[in-house]
């Protein structure tokens, strides 16, 4: 494992972004069509239109889906056992540290003073498991969260200098696991709703 700089200098770094979608509300897709994607992630002339064009967080996020979708699929509505939904301004003031080369960063310590100590949420050795991240084509944009797991310390990076006030964002969004009190296994389960297709560049670049 390699330590790396501190997320306080490396927000200020530009990036790459790519891009995502909307669905159509009601109940054009249930939050459990997993293999079909569901709805939300649009293409064509459909970026950056609809309610999914822009991660907030996970409750404004899944607002459009009605009433009977919430008593069947209660699980998508809330988030797994064990992970935390934070928002930070940036810089973050985080330090990561790759799990593996090039694979997964975890909170390898926080920047005293900084954006996350301040907050006072997030721990060392909590682990990045989603993170929001916004997506351009042509004049449209779009803000989506992505799971991360498996996203290296470049690409992390990325995703969070891509959450710029130009593109309407006052902060990142990221979801954190917690180490002894998540199912590793069933957070990714879940992180699955959100997984771009494999075309788009956020996948494509990994």
């Amino acid at each position: 494992m390699r330590s790396v700089a501190p997320l306080a200098a490396a927000c200020l770094l530009a990036t790459r972004a790519s891009g995502f979608t909307a669905a159509a509300r009601g109940r054009s897709a249930p939050p459990t069509a997993l293999p079909a994607k569901n709805g939300i992630w649009n293409t064509g002339n459909d970026f950056g239109k609809g309610d999914f064009r822009f991660y907030d967080d996970l409750e404004s996020f899944m607002a459009p889906f009605p009433p009977e979708d919430r008593e069947e699929f209660p699980q998508y509505f809330k988030l797994p056992e064990g992970v935390y939904e934070v928002k930070l301004a940036t810089p973050c003031g985080i330090v990561f540290e790759e799990v593996e080369a090039g694979r997964g960063v975890y909170v390898q310590d926080l920047v005293e003073g900084g954006s996350a100590d301040r907050q006072g949420v997030i721990r060392k050795d909590d682990v990045l498991v989603g993170i929001t991240a916004v997506q351009i084509a042509g004049a449209k944009w779009e803000r989506r969260m992505l799971p991360c797991r498996y996203f290296g310390f470049d690409m992390v990076v990325g995703a969070i200098g891509s959450n710029e006030p130009k593109w309407g964002c006052e902060n990142v969004v990221m979801l954190m696991e917690r180490p002894g009190e998540a199912d590793s296994e069933e957070v990714d389960k879940w992180l699955e709703y959100f997984e771009p297709p494999p075309d788009t560049p956020w996948k494509l670049s990994q």
